[in-house]
Parts: structure tokens; sequence; C-alpha cells
């Protein structure tokens, strides 16, 4: 049973209440009257507003299903004209430019990979964190890039043959994004510094330079034997490290140990789809992470093996400059934290009628309180040297929805005295009405929005909602194909450019989530930056380091410059719904779609309600370990949903799929002790019941979110649990 103590008209968990009280105000320079007063005022003066915005998508929801109960037959331009009469798609807005001051290099002018990470998993947090740097060596020897035939197994230990084809595969990358005047880096004997120069010695004792002689900038040790050589191309340094006497750089002519890369420029620490918090407990151990990450006194330790380790925030990086001057570079990401979106409710804080408080609001309140330790500069290490907080804003849905967390915003910087647009926002185009209104949306933030980011998953589960009665939709590996997708990502850099990002702000792409498979991450992602993405996201730091390699090779600005800002207007195609006049598809191919969005549903379902984990490495179908957080979710039951809305499967045939797939669930979850199988016991399985009810309740959900149900059913996993 919750305590809960009474300050002012809100009733705040004693656990909350502590955590503030006790950890997240100290030396915040704000006073314990003046935090609660700004909470208990914030919540009365914006919940309400917040709850209008709630009802209007609903009510617009409604709108878009009579319309096409009542058109049987689709005709685009009748349906555009509808949805502007009932201003789902709004009216245009001039031209303008965003104008946000203070942004930090590492999203304005330097693209990069971003990490995205639950910062419920402090391990995790630190790790992302550190990621800012990654050994080149370790993410080619441990991942698929690197072949296993000839003898290259990875194995347990040290394979030298693979770490032949390792050193030949650097030296490849050394050659195409620091070439040298004459000859290869295969050929290197020594790299020195003479009078500020980088002086190359190749085997036979004659010296080159690199081609473009200001892409060295700085070095560790003596300058006629240095234990490190800092090189920059695009924004992006890699630090070639030397010492013959290391068992790896014995075996290289230049005694070269390791090429670490600039990786993860910037991360996510993620509040709300790759979490579980469903109550002020899970609230308060997200938010002391957080606090311990903007503080720098974050430690996490660990056992490996008989070895306990402990892990915390890496250092600043110190080199000498060619001019002999000190050059220091962040040895951490720069963090963004997500807050949740404006649908949730939280029972850490009950409102003068005793009513949940929009949970949007308190992290607000709550991140907007914790970032005072970095923009006071009390913490060990700085986050942003320009004293912004980063926010990302996920699942709002058009303009006046970005309004209102302008407007949250505002309120949130006056209660902490901070300087108008302190607080940066980070808008996720995931919804349908923001992407066919984008260009208004940004304008609601121009002086404050540090970065637009498309999301396939969440998009594709709002398209398939909004739609839902339309007709069947596409198989899900037809999606990223489809015209309304691939003209969504387009708008999404076009509305982009137009406002002027390039060089100011970062425009976003999606997640790879298959971390095992980086030969075919390396072959495909760098299309997001050939398409003007000046950043995109990795599940993992060996992604980062990986994905990195892109970023050094692209230019991604001068890419965004020649795209210049005279781009097609995409809106017509983004309206082309993803249904199918007529369902020829195999029994089998039927029961294949089914067998794969069951299992994907069980599979992060079971952990999220057993063992409240909210992002992991989830098996599909076929065994391939994918990243999956909420998002995954709500395409896959939504998915489901139309069909069955349909007829193209029955509800017979999705229990029976749901109930064979649990089966294989519980074999690919056997080894985990903390494990508890689904099929023993289908009607007592709160994690089952819950993969069912996000189908067969699917089509009343809120915008096909899965939050409600999910909550509800952790909640119930975790009472249980506390009887037992």
């Amino acid at each position: 049973m919750e305590e809960y103590k009474n300050i002012g008209n809100i009733q705040v968990d004693s656990t909350l209440y502590d955590f503030i009280e006790n950890e997240a105000i100290l030396n915040s320079g704000v006073s314990s009257e003046a935090f609660w007063a700004g909470l208990d005022e914030i919540i009365h003066n914006l919940s309400p507003k917040n709850k209008e915005l709630l009802s209007k998508r609903e009510e617009l929801q409604k709108s878009i299903t009579d319309w096409y109960t009542n058109n049987k037959t689709y005709d685009q331009q009748k349906y555009k004209s509808f949805l502007k009469e009932i201003n789902y798609i709004e009216p245009e807005v001039e031209d303008f430019e965003i104008d946000t001051k203070n942004i930090d290099d590492e999203i304005a002018i330097k693209p990069g990979p971003q990490l995205v990470v639950p910062v419920s998993n402090a391990r995790y947090a630190v790790n992302a964190a550190n990621a800012r740097w990654g050994s080149l060596y370790d993410a080619l020897y441990g991942s698929d890039v690197i072949s296993e035939d000839d003898g290259a197994e990875a194995g347990n230990g040290y394979n030298p043959i693979r770490g032949e084809k390792v050193f030949a595969y650097t030296k490849q990358i050394l050659n195409k994004i620091f070439p040298l005047t004459e000859n290869s880096h295969k050929e290197v004997q020594e790299y020195k510094v003479e009078n500020g120069q980088l002086v190359i010695i190749l085997n036979g004792g004659t010296s080159t330079s690199l081609k473009m002689e200001d892409q060295f900038v700085g070095y560790n040790g003596l300058p006629e034997k240095p234990s490190a050589i800092l090189l920059k191309n695009n924004g992006l340094h890699v630090e070639i490290q030397i010492d013959r006497n290391d068992s790896i750089g014995k075996n290289d002519t230049a005694g070269v140990k390791d090429i670490v890369v600039e990786s993860a420029i910037t991360t996510i620490m993620d509040f709300e789809d790759s979490v579980a918090a469903v109550d002020a407990e899970d609230k308060v151990h997200v938010y002391r992470n957080y606090l311990g990450l903007l503080k720098g006194d974050i430690s996490v330790s660990f056992k490996k093996g008989s070895k306990t380790i402990t892990r915390t925030l890496n250092p600043d990086r110190l080199y000498t400059a060619p001019n002999g001057s000190e050059l220091s570079l962040s040895g951490r990401s720069l963090m963004f934290v997500r807050n949740v979106g404006h649908l949730m409710t939280s029972d850490a804080v009950l409102d003068k009628n005793g009513q949940e408080v929009p949970e949007g609001i308190l992290d607000a309140v709550v991140t907007g309180l914790i970032a005072k330790q970095d923009v006071l500069k009390n913490g060990k290490y700085q986050n942003s040297t320009k004293g912004s907080v980063y926010i990302v804003k996920p699942k709002m849905h058009g303009p006046k929805e970005v309004a209102f967390a302008n407007e949250l915003f505002n309120q949130v910087e006056d209660l902490f005295d901070y300087s108008r647009n302190t607080l940066k926002i980070g808008v996720m185009d995931e919804e349908r009405r923001t992407s066919l209104n984008l260009k208004a949306c940004i304008k609601e933030v121009k002086n404050r929005v540090a970065f637009i980011n498309t999301g396939f998953l969440d998009r594709t589960g709002d398209e398939i909602h909004t739609s839902m009665v339309t007709g069947p939709v596409i198989r899900k590996g037809d999606m990223k194909n489809s015209t309304w997708f691939t003209s969504y990502e387009k708008s999404n850099v076009k509305n982009g450019l137009e406002s002027d990002f390039s060089g100011k702000a970062q425009i976003g792409k999606g997640m790879w989530a298959m971390p095992e498979l980086m030969a075919q991450m390396l072959k495909t992602k760098d299309g997001q930056l050939k398409a003007g993405a000046n950043t995109a996201w990795v599940p993992s730091p060996t992604a980062a380091t990986l994905h990195a390699l892109h970023y050094l090779d692209i230019d991604v600005l001068t890419i965004q410059e020649e795209m210049g800002k005279d781009l097609p207007d995409y809106l017509d195609d983004m309206l082309q719904v993803p249904t199918v006049p007529n369902t020829d598809w195999t029994p089998e191919e039927i029961q294949e779609e089914l067998d794969n969005n069951a299992q994907s549903i069980l599979g992060y379902v079971v952990r999220w309600i057993q063992q409240g984990i909210g992002c992991s490495k989830v098996p599909n179908i076929s065994n391939i370990e994918l990243m999956e957080d909420r998002a995954t979710l709500r395409i896959s039951s939504q998915h489901i949903t139309n069909w069955l809305y349909h007829g193209v499967v029955s509800e017979d045939q999705v229990l029976e799929t749901f109930k064979r797939m649990a089966k294989l669930v519980d074999k690919q979850n056997q080894h985990d002790p903390n494990y508890r199988a689904m099929a023993n016991d289908f009607d007592n399985s709160i994690a089952f019941q819950a993969s069912c009810e996000l189908v067969f309740e699917g089509v009343n959900q809120p915008n096909g979110y899965t939050e409600p149900i999910l909550h509800r059913r952790r909640k119930e996993a975790k009472t249980k649990a506390h009887v037992n």
C-alpha cells in the first residue's frame, strides 16, 4: 500500500518525496517549498489542457473511422479534403528558420551515431555514456564484419588468424579515410611528430605524410615516440594507439595496438519506450540513475567470472595539439533524456481530486530539477558545455500537442529560474498527425528544437490504427517499401532542411534493430546519411563504433547542402494507406505472418510483465536476436488486430497461434532462472493474458498504444509477486 504525503494540493508518494528531498534537490539552488509549490501549480495549470488534447485525439479518430465507414470507395482527394476540414491536416505555415541558441557541437555540427538506452539499467547507461569512444579492433573482432572463413573463428581465446583479418580491415579503413601521399598504412613502419607535423616512415625508411595534413590534430607521448596519434575527418576523431610491447602491437610493423574511434556522439537516456516504469518505485529508480549520470558519480559493480568489475563514467581525453597546446576532448557521449509522452498518468503524485497526474508533466519537472546539477556545473563532468538541457518528447500528435510541450517547458524553466529555451526539445516524428503537419510542429518550438527523428515502428502502428476499418494492411515486412513510408522518411528530411536544421540541429533516422548482424548494417545503414540524416540510432556501443565509419567516410553536412531546400511535397504520397484490395495471400503466408507477430509480442511482453525489462535482445521466431522496445509491440499487436478485424484470421486461429508460440518463447527463455513459463498455465499467466489482450482489445486502445495494458498488467504481476 502506497504511503502519500499531503503537500499543498497534491499527494506525493513517499518514495518520490524522499528522493526529491534527500537527493535530487541537494545543491540545486531550489528550495523544497518552491519545488513542491511549483509542481502543484504546473500540474493544476496544465493537466486540464493535457486531458483536452487526448480527447481531441479520440474525436479525430472517431471522425476518420466514420468517414471510412461512410465512404466505401476510397477517393484520396476527397479524403485529403476531409482531413483538412476536421483540421487533422492543418493549414500550411509560412517559411521560417529555426533559431535555437546554445546548441552543443555534437548536435549542431558533428554528425555521428546516436545510442538509445534504458536509463533504468545503470550498467547499460554507463556503457552508453562511455561509448563516445570505441575500439575498432574489438568491434571488428567480435562481430560478423570479419568472416570466420579460413580458420578465422572467433572462439573463446584470441585467434591470431582472425586478428590478422582485423588488422587488414583497419588498414583499409585508414587508407580510405586518412590516405597517405604515397603508399598505404599497411607499409607504415613508424608514426612520429616533427615540428608539429605528422611524419610517417614507410618500410625501407622513406617518409611520407597524410594527403590532407590538417587531418592530424594531436598526439600523446613524446613527439619522436608517440603513444597515440589523433586524426580527424568530418568532425569525428580517430586515435591510432601505439605500443610495441603490447601483445597486439608487437605484431604490427608500426606497433599499432588499437584504433579507437569517436563513436556514439550523442545518447538518449530513455525514460520511455525502453523502460518498464509503472509506479513511484520504478520512476524513482529511473530518476536516480539519471541524477547519477549528470552528477558524474554513478557507479556500477558486477561479477564477471570470479572478478568484480566496477564501471564509472570515463574522464575527458587529453592530447597535445600540433602547436604544442593542450587539447581536451569529451570522454562521454552528450546525453539527451527522453521523457514520456502525453498519454499516461502516474500514481507517484495525485492531484487535488485524488487523481493520477500526467506522467509527462511529472517527468518534465523532475528532469528540470535534476538538470540543475549540470547547468550549475555541480557534476564531476560537464554534459552540455553550452548550458542546455536536451529533452526528447515522443508520441506527440500535431502542432497543438507540440505547443503544449513548449508551454510545459516554459513553466518548468520559470520554476527553476532557467533562461528561456534552456530546455531544448527533440521532436519525435512518429505519429501520423505529426508527419502530416511536421513543419507546423517545428514552428511551435523553433527557438528550442534540437532534433527531429523518424520512428518506423510507432509510426506504422499509428498508420494501422488510424485506418483500421479501411481494409487489411499489407504484410509487416512490406511496410518499409510502401509508398507512404518512403515518402514519410523523405518528408522528415525535407521539413528539417526547409526549417534550416543543417548546421543547427539533428535530423535523425531510426534504429538498426539487429545487434548481431553488423556486416549487414555496414552495407546498408549509410543510406540514412545519403538521405540527409546527420544522426541515426544504433543498439549497442559496438554498433556505434562501426556505424561511425559511415560518418567518417560521408560528409553529411555537404549532402544536406547539396539537397537544398527546394524539395518535393510528399503529402499525397503519405496519404496512401497501406491496405490491399484483395487478400490473395495463401493460408501458409497468413499463418507465417501470424506466427511472426505472435512470437514477437510474447517474447517481449513476457519479460516486460514478469521482470520489468523494457528493452533487451529478444530472439525472433528464427532465433535471431533483435533489440526490442515497446514500439515493436505496437506494430505487431496492431497488425494482428487489423487482420482479425477484417477476417483475414479468426479469433480461434489467433489464440491457437499464441498458445503455440508461447511454448516456443518458453523454450527460448528456458535458461533464465527468473523466467516463469507461460504454457504451464495460460489462464493464470499474466504475461500471456496481457499479450492476448493487446490484440483482442487492440481496436479500443488509444491510437494503438500498448502502455495502458502493459502498465496495468505489470502492476498486477508486481502485486501478485509481493503477495506470494
